[in-house]
């Protein structure tokens, strides 16, 4: 008896699944719009971990709470892929609109909100049937999308009209628009909840939204040393958790800019990569990973120095960066 016990023991042992994920991993995951992947760094050697073959023209990424799955929105395929942070791989998909770019998620609702940049709509999508329960009609080409501390409001730019919409999440329709500059692009929220900043591509610029009356309150502009005005395309924000410090990417100018909230003022400009795109922060604030779309490369900065470490090569045309961590 204790024999057949013991091979039992084993046979569980063999059969039962191994769970080779372990939290807060610190892995760095970058989309690559071009060659159709997700490269996995290694956060100590920036060595590849694993190079995630996904469907075309992956862009923005999102984990969900407990970062077991990633969600990746690719463009060309009209999907979101699911991949398992375990085990590195594609695991399901969700069906979209017409080439969708950025997205916010939702757990609590079980929705994920797709800005559909050649439908000029915003999908609301129910994770669990994967079904598109509303089609939010918005101006042409809307890209960013940032769902408000409640869930109940959703903020999305449209880069062509130049605007940023204000969505009911629940009824799925516009209740509100404000003007910015030209080619809106990705938002950041101050951590009191009283501002959102808006990238303005072509107008070079970012644009400051009071949230409790939607209107405009004021724009700050950017020229690094030796730059042309027309060089200067900001699209990626992150802000630290304090509220205190923004970091913006200026695409051609190959600079970010780091910017003092409360005075609005740039105190510094770090050179970085060819039109550096995406950015994050790391979860202490120490670093700063940047996607430098025409560099095929992603930047590191060291936050407290403000200078760039390293640049590691990764796919073709890096679009984002996100960290498990």
């Amino acid at each position: 008896m204790r024999a057949l016990l013991l091979v039992l023991a084993l046979a569980a042992r063999v059969l039962a699944p191994v769970q080779s994920h372990c939290k807060d991993t610190g892995l760095i995951f970058v989309s690559n719009e071009k060659s159709n992947n997700l490269i996995v760094l290694d956060p100590k050697t920036y060595q590849v971990v694993k190079d995630i073959k996904v469907s075309r023209r992956p862009r923005d990424m999102h984990f969900n709470s407990d970062h077991s799955k990633l969600y990746i929105a690719c463009g060309d395929d009209d999907v979101i892929d699911i991949v398992d942070v375990a085990t590195l791989a594609v695991v399901g998909k969700l069906a979209t609109g017409p080439s969708p770019e950025t997205f916010a998620l939702d757990e609590k609702r079980r929705r994920i909100y797709v800005a559909n940049e050649e439908g000029s709509s915003l999908s609301v999508i129910d994770i669990d049937q994967n079904i598109i329960v509303h089609e939010v009609p918005t101006g042409a080409e809307p890209e960013g999308v940032l769902i408000s501390e409640d869930g109940k409001t959703l903020y999305v730019t449209s880069e062509v009209s130049d605007l940023v919409h204000m969505v009911d999440a629940e009824g799925g329709h516009v209740t509100a628009d404000v003007v910015v500059g030209t080619r809106p692009r990705r938002f950041a929220a101050t951590p009191d909840g009283k501002e959102l900043w808006v990238t303005a591509e072509l107008s070079g610029d970012v644009y400051i939204i009071e949230r409790e009356n939607f209107t405009v309150s004021g724009k700050i502009e950017f020229l690094p040393p030796g730059m042309r005005k027309t060089d200067v395309t900001p699209v990626g924000l992150a802000m630290t958790k304090d509220g205190r410090t923004a970091y913006v990417t200026l695409g051609h100018a190959a600079h970010v800019a780091v910017v003092d909230v409360p005075t609005r003022k740039i105190r510094a400009y770090i050179l970085v990569g060819k039109r550096s795109w995406g950015i994050t922060l790391s979860r202490d604030e120490s670093k700063l990973y940047v996607a430098n779309g025409f560099g095929d490369d992603i930047t590191v900065i060291d936050a407290k120095n403000r200078k760039a470490i390293i640049s590691i090569p990764v796919g073709r045309i890096p679009w984002g960066v996100v960290i498990d961590d």
